[in-house]
């Protein structure tokens, strides 16, 4: 009996193949489940693991939940443990770092593996995710072009009762041209302030078509920008660089840059609020009254 290494493989089969119970075990392998392992050369992405949680679940089973999303490469917070679904007239089970759920859903295959379609895994991760964390997973989903916002709300409007009010919520705020989770969760604390929500990956280009400049979010009329920063454009001497001049050309044309950073988000969501409203007003903006929803979402340090 042979078995390829680099893909997961079972304890068992790797013996029976003449394999040593020690050399798989050693540095040479790595574990990816309990008795699942995969040559440690191996680059360990979302199929990967998708490939080892299907050893241990059953040929009808199929990838579901956190792991799907892994496995179409969206955004979904990290957790301990894989997660797969099987039909729904088998007992559902938790073993050591895998989860299975019982489920009704119809898989698709992608990448050569069974997974429930990105409508369903957005549909199954609401009751696990907080609204902001679902909003960023379905603008990482369109991102990918795994699927549309239109279809996520379709598909939200057929959810069961439980959870149709909240999912329908997060569909209708996922947007075309998302770059970053952080692109999303900076127009999230301006939406849930109930400002007026900004354009999405707005870009300037030239009579002959060629794109000149681009930016996060803007409001167009009024000429203010939000742009996020992260670490990359500290690190980067050439991004810095490209950022210094690109918001030199804006200056020249009367836009305002607001530039926001992890902790303007993270730790100072009512001071960045204070920020943006300022800017709004300079700007010309009419500017309603906010919101305290977003504090339920952003808390912070809502006082500093």
């Amino acid at each position: 009996m042979t078995f390829d290494p680099r893909q997961p493989f079972l304890l068992g089969r790797a013996t029976r193949a003449g394999l040593p119970r020690r050399a798989v075990q050693s540095a040479t392998y790595r574990r990816l489940l309990p008795g699942v392992y995969v040559d440690a050369r191996v680059k360990v992405d979302g199929r990967v693991e998708a490939l080892a949680a299907l050893l241990l679940v059953g040929a009808d089973a199929f990838i579901s939940h956190h792991q799907a999303a892994r496995l179409y490469g969206a955004v979904v917070p990290d957790t301990v443990v894989m997660h797969a679904s099987i039909p729904g007239n088998r007992h559902r089970s938790r073993r050591p770092e895998l989860t299975v759920h019982r489920s009704a859903r119809v898989p698709t295959r992608f990448r050569g593996v069974p997974v429930t379609t990105p409508e369903d895994t957005f549909l199954d991760l609401a009751g696990h995710l907080t609204l902001v964390d679902l909003v960023v997973l379905g603008d990482s989903l369109v991102r990918r072009g795994r699927t549309t916002p239109d279809r996520l709300v379709a598909a939200a409007e057929s959810a069961g009762p439980r959870l149709r009010r909240a999912t329908l919520r997060a569909a209708r705020l996922v947007r075309h041209g998302v770059d970053s989770a952080m692109e999303t969760r900076s127009r999230l604390l301006v939406v849930l302030a109930g400002l007026p929500e900004p354009e999405v990956n707005v870009c300037f280009w030239s009579p002959d078509g060629q794109l000149l400049r681009r930016l996060d979010l803007a409001y167009r009329a009024a000429r203010l920008a939000l742009e996020y920063d992260g670490r990359q454009h500290a690190l980067s001497q050439a991004q810095w660089e490209s950022d210094v001049a690109r918001r030199e050309e804006f200056d020249a044309e009367d836009w305002r840059i607001v530039v926001l950073l992890a902790k303007d988000i993270y730790r100072t969501p009512a001071r960045t609020l204070d920020r943006l409203v300022a800017a709004m007003r300079k700007a010309g903006m009419e500017v309603p009254p906010l919101s305290d929803e977003w504090r339920r979402h952003f808390p912070g340090h809502a006082t500093a």
